[in-house]
């Protein structure tokens, strides 16, 4: 009879409609007052994690709850920072912003694991995506992709420089590459250059780079990237809008969807995903702290 009873409860679950389902999410988390987030990264269900640009703290916090805490504990501003933000088997790998770092945490405790020191100024240490093989961290002052091998475990090892070559033209003192992802397979990484409103895919091999067409599309301020098969999501920060582009089989061009806004946008920078709910960080910038020093994350759409 219990058996029953429970059968008749899980079917009774499963009839619930999606949109009812979706709404014991939150639509908007709240993160510690003056966080100043700028990368998300969603794993383990309902998990999610977020670094402090200004500090490097970094936050582990719950989408169905809405609760959370501080995992990494920040540093005294202008001593570290915390851009992109990947979980990859149990680690964290974090981007170092202008300090030109790399720092990989234990994603449970917070510990850390292993630091880089990728470049040294001029510097912006933006993004990383990890593949089986290696991760790999774009900067926003230099032509060049940094990469950290891993073992068949996902153990950081050594470091290596890629320079960019091919379409990719570098605009130097401007904010040049800024979001990166990967194809599945991780034999192709796409690349979003913010001050050329360009796309690009990187040979992660060579760093040999060719640009994807997307039209007549205007992608201003061009920030954090998501791909899912062929549909890639372009958060355009402070457009407050996440472009929409779906993308030829061979990757080289990419048509215009829709765009996504949302009224609790407040200068998003980076995207992530939980089932079919998207999830944007709101970096807020040039909004003065601390005179309003609410940050959040929200559910998209």
């Amino acid at each position: 009879m219990r058996k029953l009873i429970v059968a008749a409860v899980a079917l009774g679950a499963l009839a619930v409609p999606v949109a009812l389902a979706q709404s014991a999410f939150p639509e908007k988390i709240a993160l510690p007052n003056g966080f100043a987030p700028e990368g998300i990264e969603i794993a383990l269900g309902n998990t999610f994690y977020t670094g402090s640009v200004q500090s490097g703290a970094i936050y582990v916090g719950n989408l169905r709850t809405g609760t959370g805490r501080i995992l990494v504990q920040g540093a005294t501003p202008g001593m570290r920072g915390a851009t992109g933000i990947e979980y990859d088997r149990g680690r964290l790998w974090v981007a170092g912003a202008g300090f030109g770092t790399a720092r990989v945490y234990n994603a449970r405790t917070g510990g850390l694991l292993r630091e880089y020191q990728l470049a040294t100024a001029p510097t912006f240490i933006n993004d990383v995506v990890v593949t089986t093989k290696a991760a790999f961290f774009t900067d926003s002052q230099r032509a060049v992709l940094y990469r950290i091998a891993l073992s068949k475990t996902g153990a950081p090892g050594a470091l290596t420089t890629i320079q960019l070559s091919g379409e990719y033209q570098h605009v130097a003192g401007q904010f040049n590459l800024n979001g990166i992802v990967a194809t599945a397979s991780g034999k192709t990484l796409i690349a979003v250059q913010s001050v050329a409103k360009k796309l690009f895919l990187i040979n992660p091999s060579t760093g040999a780079t060719k640009a994807i067409d997307i039209g007549s599309y205007d992608l201003a301020n061009g920030d954090g990237l998501l791909l899912t098969g062929k549909r890639l999501y372009v958060v355009q920060n402070r457009s407050n809008k996440i472009a929409v582009f779906e993308l030829t089989s061979d990757l080289t061009k990419g048509a215009f969807v829709r765009a996504i806004t949302d009224a609790d946008f407040d200068v998003p920078t980076t995207i992530d995903r939980a089932g079919e709910r998207l999830y944007v960080v709101n970096a807020r910038f040039g909004t003065a702290t601390p005179a309003d020093p609410s940050y959040h994350v929200v559910k998209a759409g």
